[in-house]
C-alpha cells in the first residue's frame, strides 16, 4: 500500500473526479475487497488446522490492516497513473496472494516471529494515525505531514511492513516465500522512488525532505 504525507491544514472536501477516474477508483477498491476476503478465508482455514501458528494469524491481521483501511481512504488530489507505477503498486500490494501459507522452516521460535509482527503492526497503526486516512494503493499527493511517525523518517509505513514481514519469514521460511519477499521489496523501493518523484513538485515536501533525511531506515536509507 502506498502512503503519502498529510498536512493538517489541507483544504476540506474531496477533489472532483471525472467518470473514468471514479470507475477506476471503484474497480480498485472492490477488487481489493474481494482479493482480501479470499485470502483471509484461505489463511484462516489453514490456521484452524494448526492454531499454534500465531504468525499465520498475525499475517491475516496485518493484511487486513494494510488493505482494509484503503477501502475508506480519502480520494487524493493528484495520483500517479504511470503504467510502471501502477504495476509496482499492484505487485507490492497484492503480493500476499503469492505467499506459501504451508508451514515452512523455522529460523526462529514462533514467539519471536510473532513479536516482530506485533511490533510492525503497532508501528503501522501509529504511522497511519499520523496520516489520518491519507494513504492508498497508488502514489498520490494527499498533502504533507511532518508530525507523528513522520518526524523520524519519510516513509514509516514501509518500515512497519518490513518488520512484520521479517517476523513471518523467519518462522515460515521457504524458497517461494523468500522469492516473494525479495520481489516485494524491490517493488517497494521503486514505489518509494515514484512517490517521491510525484511529491517533489510540492515545495512543502521539498522543505520536509531537507528536514527529515532518511526514507525508511534512519542512518541507512
Amino acid at each position: 500500500m502506498s502512503e503519502s504525507l498529510v498536512h493538517h491544514g489541507q483544504a476540506n472536501g474531496a477533489p472532483k473526479m471525472d467518470l473514468r477516474e471514479l470507475l477506476l477508483e471503484l474497480t480498485l477498491r472492490s477488487t481489493t475487497a474481494a482479493l482480501l476476503a479470499g485470502f483471509v478465508y484461505g489463511a484462516i482455514q489453514r490456521w484452524l488446522d494448526t492454531p499454534s501458528r500465531i504468525t499465520l494469524l498475525l499475517l491475516v491481521v496485518a493484511s487486513c490492516l494494510t488493505l482494509g483501511l484503503t477501502l475508506f481512504a480519502r480520494v487524493p488530489k493528484k495520483r500517479d497513473w504511470n503504467p510502471v507505477t501502477v504495476l509496482c503498486s499492484l505487485g507490492g500490494t497484492y503480493y500476499f496472494l503469492a505467499i506459501d501459507l504451508a508451514p515452512g522452516a523455522h529460523f526462529a521460535p514462533e514467539i519471536v516471529g510473532a513479536g516482530l509482527q506485533v511490533a510492525g503492526i503497532a508501528w503501522q497503526i501509529y504511522a497511519k494515525l499520523s496520516l489520518r486516512f491519507s494513504f492508498g494503493i497508488l502514489p498520490a499527493n494527499r498533502g504533507i505531514v511532518s508530525s507523528g511517525a513522520y518526524r523520524f523518517m519519510r516513509h514509516p509505513i514501509y518500515l512497519s511492513y518490513l518488520i512484520a514481514d521479517i517476523g513471518f519469514l523467519l518462522t515460515n521460511f521457504g524458497l517461494q516465500n523468500l522469492l516473494v519477499y525479495a520481489g516485494l521489496y524491490t517493488l517497494q523501493v521503486m514505489r518509494i522512488r515514484r512517490e517521491e518523484a510525484l511529491l517533489s513538485d510540492d515545495p512543502e515536501y521539498c522543505r520536509y525532505r531537507e528536514k527529515v533525511r532518511f526514507r525508511v531506515l534512519p542512518g541507512v536509507y
